[in-house]
């Protein structure tokens, strides 16, 4: 095995390193805030919102993430241009780019799961507490800001780390769109050199450090504050 290619890509692995992060950081960030709006529609939403929410839920738990990926990048991405304007329009360079459809079908997916996960949380928060809180005088978003959701997510926090690191496997699928992450520049460094397996154990190498320092951070996180019964 020879790793002397490293030298002449190290600047297209530390991008492809980047837009791996980037897509990780955007679809667990905006999809945890959109899986908190779900997970609430499902425990104390109406009938309408339980419903919607339920089937926003299932969808993107039953397809295949690559199908979801394939039909706004082909499917979507194909109509925007038909729009009047939007080629001109400032959002168009990012419009345009497979990096947006791959962090918006990652973000959509990963709020799907998440809601759940938090559904069964919010759930198996002990209603003594709530009925504490209430007690107290706090008012509904007071009493979810400071007991419910807090101790929610604290509940839910090992399940979390797990998904963080599933929708980090996951990010390799945006080679399918153009995106150059860094498993799309191992198939690159593949092509050019001829090496099979040099650049696989780079990016499985890559994945392994990243999941390690989520996993630590998430036990960290779970020694900080431990679970009250």
């Amino acid at each position: 095995m020879t790793f002397s290619w490293v030298s002449s890509y190290w600047p297209l692995l530390l991008t492809g390193a980047w837009q791996t992060l980037a897509l990780l950081v955007i679809s667990v960030t905006f999809g945890f805030v959109i899986a908190i709006g779900l997970a609430f529609a499902q425990v104390s939403g109406g009938p309408i919102l339980r419903s919607l929410a339920r089937g926003y839920c299932t969808f993107f738990r039953g397809t295949p993430l690559l199908i979801q990926l394939w039909l706004l990048y082909y499917g979507v991405g194909s109509l925007l241009p038909m729009i009047p304007g939007i080629r001109q329009s400032l959002l168009w360079p990012i419009l345009r780019e497979g990096f947006f459809f791959a962090a918006l079908s990652f973000t959509l997916n990963y709020a799907a799961y998440e809601a759940e996960v938090l559904r069964g949380a919010l759930l198996a928060v002990p209603k003594g507490e709530l009925e504490a809180g209430r007690a107290f005088g706090m008012r509904p978003f007071t009493l979810t800001r400071r007991i419910w959701l807090p101790r929610a997510i604290r509940i839910a926090l090992p399940t979390i780390g797990g998904e963080i690191v599933m929708q980090l496997k996951a990010t390799p699928l945006a080679f399918t769109v153009t995106v150059m992450d860094l498993y799309a520049v191992a198939t690159k460094v593949r092509q050019d050199t001829l090496l099979v397996y040099e650049p696989l154990i780079v990016v499985t190498a890559f994945y392994l450090i990243i999941t390690a320092i989520i996993a630590r951070a998430f036990r960290f996180l779970e020694a900080q504050v431990p679970v009250r019964r």
